[in-house]
C-alpha cells in the first residue's frame, strides 16, 4: 500500500489504493538490489518529522536509491560535507532554518548546483511554492503527498540530469508472478550485461515502464489481473513506450498462442521452456532492431507523474477533490483563486487544470481566457467546473476556451475519466507535433545538404570552368605573342637596314621617323617579352626545394651595377634568406621586384635597396625598400594590375608587366604580396611564401 502523508508532525492521514506495489514483498516491487542502477544516486532527505522521514526513506530505497535523512539544515550541511546527492528532497520549514535558504545555499554551491531538488512542505501558503520555484527547485509537492509521485519525478530529474552523462547498460522489465522463473531469468540477463527491473502483475509492470522507460520488457503472456497481452497493447498505445520492444513469453503449448502474442503487438513470442541462450538470444535481437531514439525527445508516458492544479474557492471541496486525485497517483497544488492561479503557472507546468466556473475576483471564465492567451499554457486542458447545471453556464465556460465541461457533484468518477481523457488527448497532440517538427527538421537538413551539395557542385563547376578559360587565354597569350615577334623583328631588322644603308638618301625628318619606329618596335618587343614570361609563369609546374634567396638578389645587383657601373647604388642583402618555392620563379620575382627598385632609384644621389625579412602577424614576411619616387598610396590597388602604370614613360620607361608577374609567382607559392609607399620617399613591396603549400600549386 502506498501512504500519503500530512504536514502536521508527519502522522499519517489515511491510506489509499495502490499506485505502485510497496512494502509487502521488497523483493518483487521495484529493482532488486542485484537490479539497481549501475550509479546509484543518493538522495538526501531534510525533513523534521520522523514519519515523513521514515516514509521517503523507505520509498525511495525500494525504488534502488540509497538515503541519507537529516532533520534540520545543521545535520544537512554537515552530510552536504560528508558526501554527494544527486537528488535532495527539502522540507520548507525547519527546526533552525528555511528550507527556501538552503536551496540558495544547495545552488550556490557547485557541487550541489545541478542537483535535482524536490521541495516538499503544505500546500497552505501558494507563496512558499512560489518563492522555492523560483529560487531554483526542479520540483514542489505540497503535503499531504503522494510518494509514487514523488518517487518517480524524483527519477524522471535524476534521469534528465545524467542525460548527458555516461550511457548506461540497457534496462530489461521482467513482469512474471513466478518468483522461480524471475529468479532464474534475472542473474542470466545481469551476466549478459543487463540491467534488471522486476513486477509482479501486470498493472505494477505498466506503473515501472512509465517510471524506468526500459529497453525492453518481457512478459508473462497469464499474469494476475491485467494478462501480458493487454499489458503489450497499453504500451503500444502510449507514446513514450510504444517503441519499447516486448517479448511475449507464456508456458502454454497451444496452436495458435504465438498468432495470438503477435497480435497484440508483441516483437517476439518465447516459451518458458526453452533453453536460457534461446531467450538471451532474442533479447539482444529485438534490441538491434529497436528503432533509434530522435535526439531530444522528451515525451511522457500516460503512467508517468502528472501534475493537476485545482482552482476553486471553497477550501472545502478543493481537500476533497485532491484526496480523490491522489488516490490516483496524482500530484495536486491547490490554488483559491484565479490570481492565484495564474502566479502559478508562471512558475511551475502542469498536465491539467480542473477550474472553478464562479469564483470571487477573477472568474472561472476569465482565469481560462487568459491561460489559453498565454503561449507557454494555452495547450494545457482544462476542465470547467461549476455547480450550475444549465445549459448557459456550461456554453460559457466552453466559450472562454475550456477543453472540457464537468458538473460538481459527490461522485468523481466522471471527472476522473475526464482528467484522464484530457491528459491522454494532449500527450498524443503533443507527439503529433514533435512528429510534425521532427519531419520538418528532417526536411530542413535534407534541403540544406541538397543545397550544400548543390554549391560545391557548383563551385567545382566553375572553378574547372575559369581553369579552363585561364587556361585558354594564357595560350592565346602566348601564341599571339609569340606570333607577333616575326614581324616585329622584320619592322626592327628592316628600319635598322634603312638608318645604315640608306641613310644619306633620307632628309633628316625621314631618319627621325625611322627611329621613331625603330624605338616603338623595340618597345613592343619588350612587352611582348614581359606577356610571354607571365605566361610562363601561370603555366610552369612549380618544383619546390630550398632556394636561397640572398644568393640570387647578389647576383641580380651585380648584373645591375655591371651594365651601369657609373650608378652609385647601395644594396644591402642579408645572408642565408632561405625558402621553400621554386629557384626559376623565384629568380623572375626578384629580377622584377629589384629591377623596379634599380628603375625607380635612377634619380636619386644616394640610392639604397634593401632586401630583408621581418615578423608580420605571425608569418615570416620578406621584403624589398628603396628611397626612390615611391608612389601614391591612393593607387596601392592598382599596383599589381596588368599594364597600371603610375609614371610616365618619358620619366621611368616599362611595360606594367613586372608587378603583375611578381604577383603570379607569389600567388602560385600560396603567398600575399602588397607595397607601401609615400612620394618621393621611396616604397617597399612585401611578399610571403608559405612553406606548406602542395607541390602543385594553384
Amino acid at each position: 500500500m502506498h501512504r500519503v502523508r500530512h504536514a502536521e508532525g508527519g502522522s499519517s492521514a489515511r491510506r489509499g489504493p495502490a499506485r505502485i506495489a510497496a512494502g509487502r514483498d521488497r523483493s518483487n516491487a521495484g529493482v532488486t538490489r542485484r537490479g539497481v542502477p549501475s550509479v546509484t544516486e543518493t538522495v538526501l532527505i531534510v525533513d523534521d518529522s520522523l514519519t515523513v522521514r521514515m516514509d521517503l526513506v523507505e520509498a525511495f530505497e525500494e525504488a534502488g536509491f540509497q538515503t541519507r535523512p537529516c532533520a534540520t539544515v545543521a545535520e544537512a550541511r554537515q552530510a552536504l560535507v560528508d558526501g554527494e546527492f544527486g537528488v535532495v528532497v527539502l522540507d520548507v520549514l525547519l527546526p533552525d532554518g528555511h528550507g527556501v535558504e538552503l536551496l540558495r545555499e544547495l545552488r550556490a554551491s557547485p557541487a550541489t548546483s545541478a542537483a535535482a531538488i524536490l521541495m516538499l512542505s503544505t500546500e497552505a501558503e501558494v507563496r512558499d511554492r512560489i518563492r522555492g520555484l523560483q529560487t531554483g527547485a526542479d520540483e514542489y509537492v505540497g503535503k499531504p503527498y503522494e510518494r509514487g509521485y514523488l518517487v518517480a519525478r524524483a527519477r524522471e530529474l535524476s534521469r534528465a540530469r545524467r542525460a548527458d552523462g555516461a550511457e548506461e547498460r540497457p534496462t530489461i522489465l521482467v513482469i512474471d508472478d513466478s518468483a522461480t522463473f524471475r529468479e532464474e531469468l534475472r542473474p542470466a540477463l545481469e551476466a549478459a550485461g543487463y540491467r534488471v527491473a522486476t513486477a509482479t502483475t501486470g498493472e505494477d509492470g505498466l506503473r515501472m515502464a512509465a517510471d524506468r522507460l526500459p529497453s525492453a520488457i518481457i512478459v508473462d503472456s497469464v499474469l494476475p489481473g491485467v494478462d501480458g497481452a493487454t499489458v503489450i497493447r497499453h504500451v503500444r498505445l502510449d507514446a513514450a513506450l510504444r517503441g519499447v520492444p516486448c517479448i511475449l513469453l507464456t508456458a502454454s503449448e497451444e496452436r495458435g498462442t504465438e498468432l495470438r502474442a503477435l497480435d497484440a503487438g508483441a516483437d517476439t513470442f518465447v516459451r518458458k521452456d526453452e533453453d536460457m541462450d534461446v531467450i538471451l538470444a532474442r533479447v539482444a535481437a529485438i534490441l538491434r532492431r529497436a528503432p533509434t531514439a530522435i535526439p531530444g525527445d522528451t515525451t511522457a508516458s500516460l503512467l508517468g507523474p502528472k501534475r493537476i492544479l485545482a482552482v476553486d474557492d471553497s477550501v472545502t471541496y478543493l481537500q476533497e477533490l485532491a484526496s480523490t486525485l491522489r488516490d490516483d497517483g496524482y500530484d495536486v497544488v491547490l490554488a483559491r483563486s484565479g490570481e492565484e492561479a495564474l502566479d502559478l503557472l508562471a512558475v511551475q507546468p502542469v498536465d491539467c487544470i480542473l477550474l472553478d466556473l464562479m469564483m470571487p475576483g477573477l472568474s472561472g471564465q476569465e482565469t481560462c481566457r487568459r491561460i489559453k492567451a498565454a503561449p507557454i499554457v494555452r495547450d494545457v486542458p482544462v476542465i470547467m467546473l461549476t455547480a450550475l447545471e444549465d445549459r448557459s453556464a456550461m456554453i460559457d465556460g466552453l466559450s472562454a476556451g475550456a477543453d472540457d465541461y464537468v458538473p460538481k457533484s459527490g461522485e468523481f468518477e466522471v471527472l476522473r475519466a475526464r482528467v484522464r481523457a484530457q491528459i491522454r488527448r494532449k500527450q498524443f497532440e503533443e507527439e503529433n507535433r514533435r512528429i510534425r517538427e521532427e519531419l520538418l527538421r528532417r526536411d530542413f537538413e535534407m534541403a540544406e545538404a541538397r543545397a550544400a551539395r548543390e554549391l560545391a557542385e557548383t563551385r567545382v563547376a566553375l572553378a574547372s570552368e575559369l581553369e579552363r578559360k585561364n587556361k585558354e587565354l594564357e595560350a592565346f597569350s602566348y601564341s599571339v605573342s609569340h606570333d607577333l615577334r616575326v614581324p616585329l623583328g622584320s619592322i626592327d631588322g628592316f628600319s635598322q637596314i634603312l638608318l645604315e644603308d640608306y641613310a644619306d638618301k633620307l632628309d633628316a625628318e625621314g631618319r627621325e621617323y625611322l627611329r621613331h619606329i625603330r624605338g616603338s618596335a623595340l618597345r613592343m618587343a619588350e612587352l611582348i617579352d614581359d606577356l610571354l614570361e607571365l605566361a610562363r609563369v601561370g603555366r610552369a609546374e612549380l618544383s619546390r626545394g630550398p632556394v636561397d634567396l640572398s644568393t640570387s638578389a647578389r647576383a641580380i645587383a651585380d648584373g645591375f651595377l655591371r651594365v651601369d657601373p657609373e650608378r652609385k647604388v647601395v644594396f644591402d642583402i642579408p645572408d642565408s634568406l632561405i625558402v621553400d618555392a621554386d629557384g626559376r620563379l623565384m629568380r623572375v620575382l626578384l629580377e622584377n621586384l629589384l629591377g623596379n627598385a634599380w628603375k625607380f632609384t635612377s634619380k636619386v644621389p644616394e640610392a639604397r635597396i634593401e632586401f630583408g625579412l621581418i615578423e608580420w602577424e605571425g608569418s615570416k614576411t620578406f621584403f624589398i625598400r628603396d628611397n626612390g619616387a615611391g608612389f601614391d598610396m591612393t593607387y596601392a590597388a592598382k599596383l599589381f594590375n596588368p599594364f597600371q602604370r603610375l609614371h610616365g614613360e618619358d620619366e621611368f620607361p616599362g611595360t606594367g608587366i613586372g608587378l603583375a608577374t611578381v604577383q603570379r609567382v607569389v600567388d602560385r607559392h600560396g603567398g600575399r604580396v602588397w607595397a607601401e609607399g609615400a612620394v618621393g620617399r621611396g616604397a617597399t613591396v612585401f611578399f610571403t611564401v608559405p612553406s606548406n603549400r602542395s607541390a602543385s600549386g594553384r
